[in-house]
């Protein structure tokens, strides 16, 4: 650590690479250790983050880990956090065009990270009688939701519209919104849709994702995207194990992540 520390000290920009490997990231079996009792950072990777963050230098943060990492506190100190996961040979060759500003990263996470075991279940796509709990010092909200995902540009989206206002049970229709890069690069984004009927014969997550797509922006250019609404997406067994869809009123929620969209309603009657 203090030879790191030393050669950090002569560097314009740190990149902190840091995370997990396979042998402190797996299940018990046949007899060998397994698991984990913490989230957090294994050994002293903690110390290291700190002592690099002393130094007052930007620091880029490149996991290589194959579950979640809780780590509030290098979250609050990094200047950027590029999420490797666990990759293969050409690991390298990736992480380099990201880093040195080749390749635009579009990437969206597809799990929620949790700040703490304390978090755990975490996920996105609760009933509406745990998303609103709190913990007694903290609340359940968690580091990172899932569809979170950052780039070298920003996006902005408009309201979503619907190309019908009411539908059948059995009918469908479309949800659009209009994307525009406010940002100085071209780059991609993946909008996303989620739904949640306000009432039904049975209780129903506070969203789930049905639907969506990447789009390709260059700066200060905007398109329309369309999310198709259809029967098979709002299915689900009522109480009477009936599969089907029901007469609501359906919350259609769009944008860049499940933790940050907009809302427009959709009516569904019977036919």
């Amino acid at each position: 650590m203090d030879d790191a520390v030393n050669v950090a000290k002569n560097a314009d920009l740190i990149i902190l690479a840091i995370g997990d490997k396979s042998s402190i990231c797996q299940e018990t079996w046949a007899g060998r250790d397994g698991d984990r009792t913490s989230l957090d950072l294994y050994g002293k990777q903690q110390q290291l983050a700190d002592a690099m963050f002393a130094l007052g230098k930007p620091v880029v943060v490149y996991l290589m880990n194959g579950r979640p990492i809780s780590m509030p506190a290098v979250v609050e100190k990094a200047d950027a956090i590029l999420e490797g996961w666990s990759m293969g040979q050409e690991t390298g060759h990736a992480a380099a065009d990201i880093l040195f500003g080749d390749v635009n990263p579009s990437g969206k996470l597809t799990i929620t990270i949790p700040k703490s075991v304390g978090n755990l279940p975490c996920y996105y796509d609760q009933k509406p009688y745990d998303a609103g709990s709190r913990f007694i010092n903290d609340d359940n909200k968690p580091l990172f939701p899932f569809g979170f995902g950052l780039s070298y540009t920003t996006f902005r989206y408009s309201a979503p519209k619907l190309a019908d206002a009411s539908i059948a049970t059995t009918g469908q229709t479309t949800a659009s919104v209009t994307i525009t890069n406010t940002g100085t690069i071209a780059g991609d984004e993946i909008a996303q849709m989620y739904v949640r009927p306000q009432y039904g014969s049975v209780t129903r997550p506070t969203k789930v994702l049905r639907g969506f797509t990447r789009v390709h922006l260059d700066p200060g250019e905007a398109k329309t995207v369309d999310f198709p609404i259809t029967p098979d997406l709002l299915s689900y067994h009522d109480i009477n194990m009936n599969y089907g869809v029901e007469p609501t009123d359906l919350d259609v929620m769009i944008g860049p992540s499940s933790a940050e969209t907009q809302k427009v309603v959709l009516k569904i009657h019977d036919p």
